[in-house]
């Protein structure tokens, strides 16, 4: 078994003390392959395909993410730029971000079409989000999504919308649902795609979803009821456990990794669901995205 993540690993400072901050590294899709990794049989294979500079930050990057048994060999490196950084604030557990990612090295992770056909043979999975097209020239995007639907290989969409990454609504709109058309699994949040696409209900977003020509669709709904649809079948699925959260960093990447990990496994929508809720519980009860692996 193996699967690709694809998208942007930033450094992340999140608070230590009084005018003290620890530095991590974290990103939407890179969590997401964090915790594949820890739920995965060992004899799966989890890479990450992205680009980071040749600085010292990205040479510690890049031993960070092979010391969690994750691939790095589909990451390539830019002779000039270096990774993204954003600092996180926490309030009553829930946080806020400020970014410093535009020059990031990642913005070039599909600059070599050749490299993306390579990375993507053998691919059981391939994952990618909102925001890994986002951070790309539309351009590059479009070779990005040409790249997935040559592949054969299953490919997973978290839409992840941010529209301070975007030109604006339309554009994140129109991408977004480019991103859906080459996906068979999607991902989306309710929360974002009723303020983006005004959807009055989950049923409305997974029969967007369906209408764009994905198989799977699970609508996560912010801790609520969430709605699945699997080929023909539709079911409704009972919120997680009520919590009071440390930190939710990296709750809908936890997710997301969970739930894939087991449908992977050949579990069903519903135990999938069950496992994602319970890999994301443990999550928003630590500090920081990602949750060591021997603590799942």
């Amino acid at each position: 078994m193996r699967v690709v993540s694809v998208g942007e690993c930033m450094v992340e400072l999140s608070g230590a003390g009084p005018g003290l901050w620890r530095q991590a590294f974290a990103g939407d899709t890179f969590n997401t392959a964090w915790y594949l990794r820890a739920l995965l049989p060992q004899t799966a294979r989890v890479d990450y395909l992205s680009c980071v500079g040749q600085d010292q930050i990205s040479r510690k990057m890049l031993d960070f993410i092979g010391e969690a048994g994750i691939g790095t060999g589909c990451i390539t490196r830019h002779p000039t730029r270096a990774p993204g950084l954003y600092m996180i604030d926490l309030k009553d557990g829930e946080r806020s971000f400020t970014y410093w990612r535009d020059s990031s090295a990642a913005r070039c992770l599909a600059d070599d079409e050749d490299h993306l056909a390579r990375s993507f043979l053998g691919a059981d999975l391939i994952y990618f989000s909102g925001i890994t097209l986002a951070i790309l020239s539309p351009d590059r995007r479009r070779a990005l999504l040409a790249a997935l639907a040559a592949a054969d290989a299953k490919v997973a969409f978290d839409s992840n919308m941010r529209l301070r990454l975007w030109k604006d609504a339309g554009e994140m709109r129109e991408w977004i649902m480019r991103g859906a058309a080459v996906a068979d699994i999607a991902l989306p949040s309710f929360d974002e795609e009723t303020a983006t696409f005004g959807d009055s209900d989950p049923q409305a977003t997974a029969r967007r979803y369906r209408e764009a020509g994905v198989t799977e669709v699970l609508v996560k709904n912010g801790g609520g009821p969430m709605l699945g649809i699997d080929g023909d079948a539709v079911q409704d699925f009972p919120p997680g456990a009520r919590l009071e959260p440390v930190d939710t960093t990296g709750a809908g990447d936890s997710f997301n990794g969970g739930y894939l990990a087991a449908r992977l496994q050949g579990a069903d929508m519903a135990e999938a669901v069950a496992r994602g809720h319970a890999t994301a519980a443990r999550v928003i009860m630590h500090p920081g995205a990602l949750v060591p692996h021997e603590m799942l």
